[in-house]
């Protein structure tokens, strides 16, 4: 019999597989940092009488989310160019104060923000695409969360480097480090299209073939990036990256808010992933992901929050709400993207874009123990009559009480137990007096 640690006895358990399943009377036991069993109470404490038991009476046990695309160091520029489309937020607001203040220390500590908002919000793993991918692996691998951290390539220069080689390979040495890490791994992240030209973009394909780690990409993020591909090219951008060998089982597209039925079929049958991110769609006006028909082709789709200067929070609860509820109107179908769906597109799916759905992603034996516990004894989840449909539709991120990243706990009853808040909100503050103190100069 396999030795436990501890066992985790909540009101509800919700595995994600089997799509749907609600467990009542159930435990998880786990040791080394992997789920040992989930089974019946009863019984469990005689199987394994040294395991610390934590009682959580009036909650729900799930898989942590995977935040399938975010730019995390972004969260000290949230709320700082509001109301704009994209091209105009990214041209006039974004890009400028990135190459003002976007070095080393400012994706760290902006990627600290970042992941202690997601822990706390019951993210246990989230796939990143920002500058200095070194030092969001360091934080990360600090704070003990699980993530996939891109090796981004833009054709500007900026902080990190100054042309695509240089961003290739300066990336390569962050994934040579970070190769054998149990949590932090590396994927290729070419921005957009727009920004990377035929010859890079060929090249990451090879190494992502060669080095079996994923890319992800901005595509059909707004029918203007369409357009002007058409204009540029004669090609739309998902044609283009077909004629290039890049639609394959490694590619996560993110946004795919322009899309025709021909695409959607072309997507299916490379098994390209598609990351949905809804409220950021929405915010900037780019569109809307048709979630319900990919699905139903067959694509795997995920969930991501993109970054907090166009969400504005890392918040996958929301999210999911907001993915399910906006498939239901743009289909005009109610039972489109149903509370099981969402959850799977917000844990499982995530992870199979990842290529780690047998790592993470639902609570079964063998799995790593990325796990969490909300809390629905508030007064908006009560009555309580199903429980997937209340975390769904009713629960907020304030009620994520726990949170486990391979068995260790990083949040216990709402308490950080691998950072300190208050340094780093201590930082937080002194990077808003900076960028304040510069724009009233």
């Amino acid at each position: 019999m396999p030795e436990a640690d501890f066992i985790v006895a909540p009101r509800w358990i919700i595995p994600v597989e089997p799509a749907g399943a609600i467990l009542t009377g159930h435990v998880a036991v786990i040791g080394s940092g992997r789920i040992v069993a989930i089974q019946e109470r009863a019984g469990a404490a005689e199987t394994w009488p040294e395991a610390e038991w934590l009682e959580r009476p009036e909650h729900v046990l799930l898989p942590g989310f995977v935040n399938a695309h975010t730019h995390g160091p972004m969260t000290l520029l949230r709320g700082y160019a509001d109301d704009l489309p994209l091209e105009q937020w990214l041209s006039e607001y974004i890009w400028p104060a990135e190459a003002r203040w976007a070095n080393s220390e400012f994706v760290r500590d902006g990627a600290d923000l970042a992941i202690l908002e997601m822990i706390r919000s019951g993210t246990t793993c989230f796939h990143d695409m920002y500058l200095f991918p070194d030092e969001i692996c360091a934080v990360a691998a600090e704070r003990g969360i699980r993530a996939v951290v891109s090796m981004i390539v833009i054709e500007a220069p900026t902080a990190w480097a100054t042309e695509a080689d240089e961003y290739i390979n300066r990336g390569l040495e962050v994934h040579d480090r970070y190769r054998d890490h149990p949590l932090v791994k590396l994927s290729f992240g070419p921005h957009a299209p727009y920004t990377v030209s035929d010859e890079p973009l060929q090249r990451i394909s090879t190494l992502a073939n060669q080095l079996d780690v994923p890319i992800q990409i901005h595509l059909h993020e707004t029918a203007d990036e369409v357009q002007q591909s058409v204009k540029a090219t004669g090609f739309r951008p998902l044609e283009r990256l077909d004629k290039l060998g890049m639609l394959n089982p490694l590619l996560n597209a993110v946004h795919m808010t322009e899309l025709n039925t021909d695409e959607i079929a072309l997507l299916a049958e490379r098994g390209v992933h598609v990351v949905h991110c809804p409220e950021s769609n929405m915010k900037l006006a780019s569109g809307f992901c048709p979630v319900a028909e990919l699905m139903q082709a067959g694509v795997n789709v995920a969930l991501g929050t993109d970054g907090t200067a166009s969400n504005n929070d890392l918040d996958m609860l929301g999210e999911m709400r907001s993915a399910a509820l906006l498939a239901k109107a743009q289909s005009g179908n109610a039972a489109a993207l149903n509370a099981a769906e969402a959850l799977t597109v917000a844990t499982l799916n995530g992870a199979r874009a990842l290529g780690m759905e047998n790592e993470t992603g639902s609570l079964l034996p063998g799995k790593a123990a990325d796990m969490i516990c909300i809390n629905l004894a508030s007064l908006a989840c009560q009555p309580v009559h199903n429980a997937l449909s209340t975390v769904v539709y009713s629960a907020t991120r304030d009620q994520v009480s726990d949170v486990w990243v391979a068995g260790r706990q990083l949040l216990s009853e709402g308490e950080f137990q691998t950072a300190d808040e208050q340094e780093v909100l201590a930082r937080t503050a002194g990077w808003l007096s900076k960028i304040h103190a510069e724009a009233s100069a």
